[in-house]
């Protein structure tokens, strides 16, 4: 039971931070941008609460907004070249991978046609997008994009999305309606994002 309490705490921002503070904030960041157990994880909602946090709870995250935005990107960037050499290792074989409770082949596929449409842009782009965020360096690696071309735009993604993300967060969070309504934020930022997802997997079933 305490594990699924876990579980549970790791797919809420608000708790997250509050459970673990910032090594578990940088952890869960790392985990969902290369980590294919990580899809699942809320990451534009954590950064997003993380940049509030330091507004108005600085305590609570223990360092200020400038330090916390180079400590994100920097996990940001690690967890995709982890996601890039974990994808280059499998290669072809993750493509005839059967589905099990993690790994389910539509979210590579429709990180694929995402990938398809946008290139190499689509691991800047895809930092913005769940699950294309997660998947998007596997694909890199998998197809065995140039390594160096593949920083650049895991660094541009990176700094663009946490740089966005947290001082939105920051500077909202000063606002008290958004004090007193961040789960409703939360709600909508992960529905909006996720639309995408839904578009492009609608697409390549179709296809």
């Amino acid at each position: 039971m305490e594990f699924w309490e876990f579980l549970k705490t790791l797919t809420d921002p608000s708790s997250i931070i509050s459970y673990g503070g910032l090594w578990l904030l940088l952890i869960v960041i790392f985990a969902e941008t290369g980590l294919m157990i990580g899809f699942f994880l809320p990451g534009d909602s954590l950064v997003f609460v993380s940049g509030m946090a330091c507004s108005t709870n600085p305590g609570l995250v223990g360092v200020n907004i400038i330090v916390l935005i180079i400590l994100l990107i920097f996990s940001a960037v690690v967890g995709n070249i982890a996601g890039y050499y974990f994808g280059k290792k499998l290669g072809p074989a993750l493509f005839i991978k059967e589905d099990s409770l993690i790994f389910k082949k539509r979210y590579l596929n429709a990180t694929k046609v995402f990938y398809s449409k946008y290139g190499g842009k689509a691991l800047v782009l895809g930092r913005f997008i769940p699950i294309v965020r997660t998947f998007a360096p596997i694909l890199a690696g998998a197809i065995n994009l140039d390594f160096k071309r593949f920083m650049a735009y895991n660094i541009i993604g990176a700094v663009l999305w946490i740089t966005t993300m947290a001082t939105i967060g920051f500077y909202l969070g000063k606002i008290k309606w958004v004090q007193e309504n961040v789960g409703w934020l939360v709600l909508f930022m992960i529905v909006v994002t996720i639309i995408p997802v839904v578009q492009t997997w609608k697409k390549e079933r179709a296809a």
